[in-house]
């Protein structure tokens, strides 16, 4: 029912934020486990994740009117912004643009991840699941993007080095949604 329900408001009280190779099998519903090729990216700072969306409008002017006739849809981005606070095999490469750490020499204990000179396309997708409450999961998919952006990391004393990036996605093709959102939410009942 439309109006104010204050069972409609929701916390994303936990969650957890996954990336898989392009085609990993997508989860159907929100019980159903994520497919073993999802690998969850750990710990993300208290800021959580912000999704944005912007589509660019361009207005189509004439000279009868001192207002626009129409608008033409040009662009559209969708984009998950969050910082990771673990370092390790998954979260370093997802970072800085793909790629593999590797052991020096077998059985060394010593590991190198190397940053390319030239960038390379990293193309994967994401998954971000919260919960409210014990009963009520949400999930988002984005069937093929990549991080477009990356916030500067800091090395202090005092705080936990910060993987901030932003990932944007891509079109599959036009027959798939940019993203998808699966929920067992009452709200959506009708």
């Amino acid at each position: 029912m439309p109006g104010m329900n204050p069972n409609e408001i929701r916390v994303a009280g936990t969650g957890r934020i996954l990336t898989a190779d392009l085609g990993t099998q997508v989860p159907g519903d929100v019980t159903a486990g994520w497919a073993p090729g999802w690998r969850d990216l750990g710990y993300t700072t208290t800021d959580g994740i912000r999704f944005t969306k912007k589509d660019k409008i361009d207005p189509v002017d004439t000279w009868q009117s001192v207002s626009p006739a129409r608008f033409v849809y040009s662009d559209r981005d969708l984009t998950v912004k969050f910082a990771l606070l673990q370092l390790n095999e998954d979260t370093l490469p997802f970072f800085f643009g793909g790629g593999a750490v590797k052991e020096t020499a077998e059985g060394s204990k010593v590991y190198r991840y190397e940053v390319t000179a030239e960038p390379k396309k990293d193309e994967r997708m994401l998954g971000v699941e919260f919960a409210d409450g014990e009963k009520i999961t949400y999930r988002f998919v984005i069937e093929r993007g990549q991080v477009t952006e990356t916030d500067e990391v800091q090395l202090t004393r005092t705080a936990s080095v910060k993987l901030g990036v932003t990932f944007t996605a891509l079109a599959v093709d036009n027959t798939k949604p940019l993203a998808t959102w699966v929920m067992n939410d009452p709200a959506f009942a009708k």
